[in-house]
């Protein structure tokens, strides 16, 4: 959204009032599956079984298209993103619906086939459980 290609296809997709926020040094820009040690492009990836909530509790696993689970490197990244925030001092995130690490709102259903359902993924579960405030980039900035 800061308009850095990190994206699992490797596009990015900026959206003009978050990249001005970091140009601005109102917020900074981090992705969870880097931190995580993933690549840019990488195979696409789905939480299977539950949302990022259950990915947490152990009851839900993320998978990429090939049938390879993730979980693991998707938790890590989750917690990286959580010490920047606690080292920052942040209460606030903006994060991408969609993604398994960042969707904030919905998420898609592991099926691999488009199909969404409500959820958040595994970084917006973990910031949440923390007491940070979710923005998706389609709700931010909030109505005054």
């Amino acid at each position: 959204m800061a308009g850095f290609a990190c994206r699992y296809n490797g596009v990015a997709k900026p959206v003009e009032h978050i990249s001005a926020l970091v140009q601005e040094g109102q917020a900074i820009a981090v992705c969870p599956e880097l931190l995580a040690g993933f690549s840019t492009p990488r195979r696409p990836a789905e939480i299977v079984g539950g949302t990022g909530e259950d990915v947490l509790d152990g009851k839900a696993r993320i998978v990429d298209d090939s049938g390879d689970d993730v979980t693991e490197q998707f938790v890590a990244g989750a917690q990286r993103v959580l010490e920047l925030v606690k080292t920052v001092g942040a209460h606030e995130a903006i994060l991408k619906e969609g993604s398994p690490s960042c969707g904030s709102g919905y998420i898609y259903d592991g099926t691999f086939s488009g199909n969404q359902q409500p959820g958040n993924g595994v970084t917006t579960a973990l910031l949440r459980r923390h007491g940070i405030t979710i923005h998706s980039e389609k709700t931010w900035p909030p109505a005054e």
